[in-house]
């Protein structure tokens, strides 16, 4: 066309990058069974905590899951799994870029995999945090996954709609504290999920209640229940409530999540409830069993914690 120039060529060639980008994701997606998007209105509550623990639970059960860190921001996914590789770029310019693994069932792929020095602050506008996402998926060598985890940063913001519009049928795992406060941010993103029919999974009550270090027995400090009747009122599946470990925080910070080892407590079992029942509601296989959801029963006694503490009695 007369005077069209130079730009009617790179709107073309802009056209037909995009369009065999969008074939790349469809070819990546189509090899992965599930895929999960763990979200929530406010930070603070353990999202990336859920997400990781959820990603080694289902991989210890044998199946090969994916997880992926779309906190753009605040990725953290890789610090907590103590992996410290880097990009290796493909020997061939057009092949599929490999993800972390760390182990023979879980590969990972977050924004500080592709940094040489994950101290930078990333200061991006939505456009660029949008790309990166559709590369996660165009351009990383997933293969075949029965679950894909993507960890979201807080809110209702490109993050969580990039990955609505980019991956098809992906559904939502949120994650709530059982504070009024945090319950009310939550409903947000319960409200993203119908406004972009986003099928939730469930509702998961982190933080319900406090592990004693000593007696190891659970005391509900900050609450507890109010995930559960949150999901309740809004018909919603209730996962089930974890409650706070002090092994969890030592383990986040240690690289050796506390669903990676063989360690027991309230906090270990309570997850493993999680698991089985996303698991049971979103089988890799046909024919899963239903699991029970019900947490351990805590007890009350002389300790001050809640619970009759060995530690106590031997002073």
């Amino acid at each position: 066309m007369a005077g069209c120039g130079s730009s009617c060529g790179t709107k073309e060639s802009q056209q037909a990058a995009a369009a065999q980008q969008e074939l790349a994701i469809n070819r990546s997606l189509g090899k992965i069974k599930n895929k999960i998007l763990v979200m929530s209105g406010k930070g603070g509550v353990g999202k990336s905590t859920v997400s990781v623990n959820l990603a080694l639970g289902l991989a210890k059960l044998g199946y090969q899951v994916g997880l992926m860190d779309v906190d753009i921001h605040g990725p953290d996914v890789v610090r907590m799994l103590n992996m410290t590789g880097t990009l290796e770029p493909p020997k061939n310019p057009d092949d599929l870029v490999p993800p972390l693994k760390y182990n023979d069932n879980l590969k990972v792929v977050s924004l500080e995999y592709l940094m040489r020095d994950r101290d930078e602050a990333i200061i991006w506008r939505g456009p660029l945090k949008i790309q990166a996402i559709r590369q996660f998926i165009s351009d990383m060598d997933w293969g075949e996954l029965d679950y894909l985890i993507i960890d979201a940063p807080p809110g209702t913001g490109d993050e969580p709609l990039s990955v609505a519009q980019t991956i098809p049928h992906v559904k939502a795992v949120v994650v709530t504290t059982p504070q009024k406060v945090a319950l009310a941010d939550v409903r947000k993103s319960i409200n993203f999920c119908k406004t972009v029919k986003v099928e939730i999974v469930g509702v998961v009550e982190n933080m319900s209640g406090l592990v004693c270090p000593h007696c190891h027995e659970t005391v509900n400090i900050f609450k507890s229940g109010g995930g559960e009747a949150l999901a309740r009122e809004l018909d919603l599946p209730f996962l089930g409530k974890v409650p706070m470990d002090p092994m969890v925080v030592m383990a986040g910070d240690d690289g050796t999540p506390y669903l990676s080892s063989d360690q027991d407590s309230p906090a270990i079992r309570a997850f493993d409830k999680v698991v089985r029942a996303i698991e049971t509601r979103l089988p890799a296989v046909k024919g899963a069993a239903a699991v029970s959801l019900n947490m351990a029963p805590s007890s009350q006694g002389a300790c001050a914690c809640g619970g009759s503490c060995p530690s106590q009695a031997q002073k």
